[in-house]
């Protein structure tokens, strides 16, 4: 379903440790994550002092992609080619289901407004109300 170039882009922005870490997004350093930005699910509570392989970490990575694809999929009602649906998929996969399920983005989109999508993309670049560089770069890669 996804592409290699989709795969590519969110093993480049998401970057990859196969000890677990705390989240770098929360104050509180839950929820612990692995791999390529992997958290617990119901086949792994990802915690302090777990490690995994390299094939594991592409493993749940795959997974993880394929239900955000599933998400765009269903919400988006225009159609996408590939590397649309790739972009909005690692996007998704970044900043959660729920979050886009309520985006200006999606209702833009959703509108047939396409050309709005990269100025969209690119207010979702903040982490505790600051920018940062790297979310600022992965918006634009997205575009």
């Amino acid at each position: 379903m996804l592409n290699d170039e989709t795969i590519a882009l969110a093993k480049r922005w998401e970057g990859c440790k196969l000890t677990a870490y705390p989240d770098p997004g929360s104050k509180n350093g839950e929820p612990w994550t692995i791999g390529y930005g992997h958290t617990s699910d119901e086949f792994l509570k990802v915690h302090k002092g777990l490690t995994i392989t390299q094939s594991s970490a592409d493993m749940l990575l795959a997974k993880d992609l394929d239900e955000a694809a599933r998400a765009v999929s269903k919400l988006v009602k225009v159609p996408l080619t590939a590397n649309q649906l790739g972009a909005l998929t690692t996007f998704v996969y970044n900043i959660g289901i729920g979050a886009f399920a309520k985006s200006t983005l999606l209702r833009k989109l959703n509108a047939g407004d396409y050309n709005a999508v990269p100025g969209e993309l690119a207010k979702w670049v903040k982490n505790d109300g600051k920018t940062m560089a790297g979310l600022v770069n992965r918006r634009a890669a997205e575009a």
